[in-house]
C-alpha cells in the first residue's frame, strides 16, 4: 500500500473532549422547555451528529415549541457564549501525534460539522490551528456529514488522489461521510461497545497512540 500523504481530522470527540460540553449546552437550553438529557443517552444517539439534525430530533420528540431555526440560532449563540469560559482539553495521545504528523510534513485538514465561530474558539484555547492547512467546517458546505460533500471539498482542495489521504473519526455519521466520499477511514474510539457499529472503517483503534504506532510500524506515512 502506498503512503499517506494526508490526513483529514474530525474535531468533536476526535481530536477534542468536547461531547460533555455539547451535552452540558444543549441541557441548559433545553430546561427552558422542561428537558433533561441523560448523557448515555447523548453519547448514543446526538453525538457526531450537525447540529440542526439534533435539533430537528429534539423539537420532534420533545414537542419544543420554540421554531426550529430559532432552536439551532439559540443553540449556535448559546455555544459560542459558553466556550469562551469552558476548558475543552484533547483527546488522549492527540498532542503528541499531531506533533509527529507535522513534523514529517504531512497534509492536514479540519472536516467538522461544528460551525466555523465554534472551531475558532476552541483552536483559541488549544492551539490546534497552527497544524492544519485548511478548514472545512458546516459554514463552508451545503450538506454536513453523514453527506461526503465536506470530504469531497477537503480532497479536492488538496489536490491529490482520494487514496493518498487517511481520515480519522470517531462516530458512525463520521465514518459514513468518509466512506460515501470514497476515503479511508480509520476511526478512533476508546468506547468498545461502540466498535460494532463502525465496522465499516477501515481500521479501529483506542485511542491515537495506537493509530500512529499502526501507520509507523506499517510505513504509511
Amino acid at each position: 500500500m502506498s503512503k499517506f500523504k494526508a490526513l483529514l481530522f474530525d474535531l468533536d470527540g476526535t481530536l477534542v473532549d468536547s461531547e460533555h460540553f455539547h451535552f452540558n449546552t444543549w441541557n441548559e437550553l433545553l430546561a427552558h422547555s422542561g428537558v433533561k438529557l441523560e448523557y448515555d443517552d447523548f453519547l448514543k444517539n446526538y453525538a457526531g451528529i450537525p447540529l440542526p439534525g439534533n435539533a430537528s430530533r429534539l423539537k420532534g420528540l420533545y414537542e419544543i415549541a420554540t421554531p426550529l431555526e430559532e432552536l439551532i440560532a439559540l443553540k449556535e449563540d448559546l455555544t459560542v457564549e459558553r466556550l469562551k469560559t469552558s476548558e475543552i482539553g484533547l483527546m488522549p495521545f492527540v498532542q503528541e501525534s499531531m506533533d509527529y504528523f507535522f513534523s514529517k510534513g504531512l497534509d492536514m485538514v479540519l472536516v467538522t460539522a461544528s460551525k466555523r465561530p465554534d472551531v475558532n474558539e476552541m483552536f483559541h484555547k488549544n492551539g490546534l490551528e497552527k497544524y492544519f492547512n485548511f478548514l472545512v467546517t458546516r459554514s463552508d458546505v451545503t450538506h454536513s456529514k453523514p453527506d461526503p460533500e465536506s470530504y469531497n471539498l477537503a480532497v479536492a482542495n488538496l489536490g491529490l488522489a482520494k487514496e493518498e489521504c487517511l481520515v480519522f473519526e470517531d462516530t458512525l455519521n463520521g465514518l459514513r461521510a468518509a466512506k460515501a466520499a470514497g476515503l479511508t477511514c480509520y476511526a478512533i474510539q476508546a468506547n468498545t461497545d461502540d466498535h460494532g457499529k463502525l465496522a465499516a472503517a477501515d481500521k479501529i483503534f483506542l485511542n491515537f497512540e495506537e493509530a500512529r504506532n499502526y501507520l509507523i510500524d506499517n510505513d504509511l506515512i
